[in-house]
């Protein structure tokens, strides 16, 4: 399937349905590759029902298959940011802060709901 990922890890861990786009997944493996360092996936698809999503005015990127969250903090988040950028990743989030550090990477296009390129912090 891809190199570096596993269709488990990458399932809605909801309902266990896989619906990850090939395009961002061939552009994250990429990534991975390039980066040289393991990623943790803590989110990857989530069906419209998961409770995240279900608490949100309108379902957010994890549910198009084209945005995962990657557990990594420290020098390798900044190297991981870093990259992202570089590779037009267009969504970028960052948790660096507490438990739980994660940067969110996607690929949604821009919409005026959601403007593209993107940078935020949780």
């Amino acid at each position: 399937m891809y190199k570096y990922f596993t269709k488990e890890e990458l399932t809605c861990k909801h309902c266990e349905e896989y619906s990850m786009s090939d395009e961002f997944m061939q552009k994250l493996d990429q990534l991975r590759e390039d980066m040289g360092f393991p990623f943790k996936i803590t989110s990857a698809y989530r069906c419209p029902e998961h409770p995240i999503e279900a608490r949100k005015k309108t379902a957010g990127a994890h549910t198009t298959g084209k945005a995962i969250d990657i557990g990594v903090s420290g020098n390798e988040a900044y190297i991981l940011i870093e990259a992202a950028i570089r590779d037009n990743f267009t969504g970028i989030g960052i948790n660096q802060k507490g438990e739980g550090r994660f940067i969110h990477l996607d690929i949604i296009p821009h919409a005026p709901s959601s403007p593209r390129p993107w940078i935020w912090s949780y």
